[in-house]
């Protein structure tokens, strides 16, 4: 089972337009405001999709949700290639946001059954560390070989290969055993839903954790979407802009695996984090240069490390009985911050470019930075 996973989480990862699609919607014409309507579609799709598509997995194949995602996302690819229209990629944003929420959750319910199937339930953590290690190191690789494919066939040969990867991850996908018999039926979801939040009312450790996860994740997370119109505006060639990004996603690579060391981190220890993470982005962006963009990588280093050390925030503050329902109301909770950058960036980047654009949304996490360390102040005293 685990060769099989590990190729089809490298698959699921390694297409060559995630570096340049941004570069897609610009060049077919598409406004900032356009292409930020289209990454909000993108989250909103997968917000209203979430809770449905995880109440779907419990009660019907989940390798079958595994390999019916990659199909609706290689058919929204399929729609920007040769199809590209504000249209075709709304629809194609709608297709790939319903295929990543069938595959959300699925993916981890099926692999721990199978293992707890096996006896070896203790092996969970470190298989599935390594499969998000063969996607993070496919979309590596992708984002390095986008450039020479762009080079030789432009968007059209990019898009034809994501194209392929996603039927190919498909296939991987049901290849994977899956020996558990679907539920007959589900419980109220919403019942365990107000469990979780009547939790979360009752305990204010738990509710700043749940909001400290959207604060941090969401605003970065969002930019990454931006990040190739970043890069293409310090004036280099489309061709040089996949490797840039590279630069960035080491950063992002570096802070997600110097996230444990950072566990000795208090609260204002993570608010000099943030506080120094977003100078950083500021400086950066606002630069407008190459020095700049390594400084965005750092940035972005520390922010995936303030994202990994708050969802521990939040663990290790909630009941295991609500565990998952807090921990998706924490992913709700990003999505909607989510959406609300994309539109936010819109008009920033519409009035004042992308670099102004990215370095004035340094400020909520200087307001987070802050707002932590008066807390710990506070704590302490």
């Amino acid at each position: 089972m685990t060769g099989t996973l590990y190729g089809y989480a490298f698959l699921e990862d390694f297409v060559l337009l995630y570096p340049v699609y941004a570069l897609l919607l610009r060049d077919t014409g598409l406004s900032v405001w356009q292409i930020s309507s289209l990454f909000a579609l993108w989250s909103v799709t997968g917000v209203l999709l979430e809770v449905p598509s995880g109440a779907w997995a419990d009660s019907v194949s989940r390798r079958r949700l595994l390999w019916i995602g990659p199909l609706l996302t290689a058919a929204g690819f399929a729609l920007w290639t040769f199809l590209p229209s504000y249209g075709a990629f709304a629809l194609g944003f709608v297709l790939w946001g319903a295929g990543g929420a069938l595959a959300s959750g699925a993916c981890e319910a099926l692999v721990y059954d199978e293992l707890e199937r096996l006896g070896a339930a203790d092996r969970y953590t470190r298989v599935m560390g390594r499969a998000r290690a063969a996607g993070l190191v496919a979309v590596m690789a992708a984002t390095g070989l986008a450039g020479p494919v762009f080079a030789w066939g432009g968007h059209t040969a990019v898009g034809a290969a994501s194209v392929l990867v996603c039927l190919l991850a498909a296939a991987t996908a049901a290849r994977l055993p899956e020996h558990r018999t679907p539920a007959a039926g589900q419980d109220n979801w919403t019942a365990t839903l107000k469990a979780g939040l009547a939790e979360a009312r009752a305990d204010r450790s738990v509710r700043g954790a749940l909001l400290l996860v959207p604060a941090v994740t969401a605003v970065w997370g969002a930019l990454d979407e931006y990040t190739p119109l970043l890069v293409r505006a310090t004036g280099v060639s489309d061709t040089l802009v996949p490797y840039l990004l590279l630069l960035i996603w080491a950063g992002a690579t570096a802070g997600g695996l110097l996230a444990g060391a950072g566990e000795h981190l208090g609260t204002k220890g993570l608010a000099a984090l943030l506080a120094g993470a977003a100078l950083a982005l500021a400086v950066g962006a606002g630069a407008g240069t190459l020095a700049g963009i390594a400084l965005v990588a750092l940035a972005f280093g520390g922010f995936q490390a303030a994202s990994v050390l708050a969802d521990a925030r939040l663990q290790q503050r909630i009941d295991d009985s609500g565990r998952a329902t807090l921990t998706s109301v924490a992913g709700l909770g990003t999505d909607l911050a989510t959406v609300a950058v994309y539109f936010g960036y819109g008009a920033l980047g519409t009035a004042t470019g992308h670099g102004t654009a990215f370095a004035w949304f340094a400020v909520p996490y200087l307001v987070t930075a802050l707002l932590l360390a008066a807390r710990g102040r506070a704590a302490r005293g």
